[in-house]
């Protein structure tokens, strides 16, 4: 890998975008957007679809150990609590997505309460007209490339309403500037822990995760799917304890956790590798782990000769709608 390669196979310069994911998270919270403040709220919903619904699943783990009601809705259809102490969070990146207007009209018709963010479109124009909160966000890229733009303008907005201390949003933004220093485009050498990551991964991976961290790895899988073309799944360590393993059986089988996990591994000769998450609040945890992993599936793409830009089946089926 060097950067002519990257440079070469990578048309649309994604990487370069990635490069500059610290610098985007600083000004997208240090903007002039105004922060609201929802009272009497009981219930949150995130809707979004792809890498729009990948940040409601980052809300959904930072808010995972308190006692607010969140749910992600990556569909058509609201939950039936849905009531006028609700707060639904509509993210769009394009702002014409089909499932996530629906899902702001019938929040509307419900009475709950409602913001949306996206970089225009027809969520845009819906809010406008029926004098619902809206935020525009830059969009950089692609919607998965535009991942800080969005989280770190979600965070600036509604940082108070979620009670998310401002310390833990500084602290996320300085931990994806020192992680930046270690796998970006211009350091392609054996100290990027990205680059050496995407190396190892072959076949359709399996991506285990313990609980708190199911955001990065569920955006790993989809990444891996939109970058790097390639199969992947996502399972929560608990759960895979107790059927998920079982196709990896050769002579024995493995009931334990995540130990016993890595040794049932090693004793059959299965290759893994172990992602650490840095020290820090579970924000910085979750940021850090998704940019790592992200430029992890630009690299594979491009070790593998693929423009990890286009999703050409994904824009077939949405010209059909």
């Amino acid at each position: 890998m060097d950067i002519q390669k990257l440079e070469k196979i990578d048309k649309q310069n994604m990487h370069k975008v990635y490069d500059k994911w610290p610098e985007i998270a600083k000004k997208s919270f240090e903007s002039q957007k105004e922060t609201e403040n929802f009272e009497n709220i009981e219930h949150i919903v995130f809707g979004g679809m792809g890498g729009s619904g990948a940040i409601g699943d980052m809300f959904a783990s930072i808010l995972s150990k308190t006692q607010i009601h969140v749910n992600v809705v990556k569909g058509y259809v609201l939950p039936k609590t849905v009531n006028l102490n609700t707060l639904v969070v509509i993210v769009s990146v394009s702002g014409n997505t089909a499932e996530t207007l629906s899902l702001l009209k019938s929040a509307k018709k419900i009475g709950a309460k409602i913001i949306a963010f996206s970089a225009g479109g027809k969520i845009k124009e819906y809010c406008c007209k029926n004098d619902i909160k809206y935020t525009l966000v830059p969009k950089f890229h692609s919607p998965r490339a535009t991942f800080p733009s969005f989280l770190y303008t979600m965070l600036k907005v509604l940082h108070q309403t979620l009670e998310i201390k401002e310390e833990n949003i500084l602290d996320s933004i300085e931990k994806l500037k020192i992680l930046q220093s270690k796998i970006n485009s211009l350091n392609l050498t054996e100290d990027n822990i990205s680059l050496n990551l995407a190396k190892s991964i072959k076949l359709i991976p399996i991506i285990y995760y313990p609980f708190g961290l199911q955001s990065a790895s569920i955006r790993f899988k989809n990444s891996l799917q939109e970058n790097a073309k390639m199969h992947a799944a996502s399972e929560d360590v608990i759960e895979a304890s107790h059927n998920g393993v079982v196709p990896w059986e050769k002579k024995s089988k493995t009931k334990e956790r995540y130990e016993i996990l890595k040794k049932f591994f090693t004793e059959n000769k299965i290759k893994y590798e172990e992602v650490f998450s840095v020290e820090g609040n579970i924000l910085s945890k979750l940021i850090s782990l998704i940019y790592l992993l992200d430029y992890a599936t630009i690299y594979k793409a491009v070790m593998d000769n693929i423009d990890p830009s286009p999703v050409n089946t994904i824009n077939f089926i949405k010209d059909k709608l």
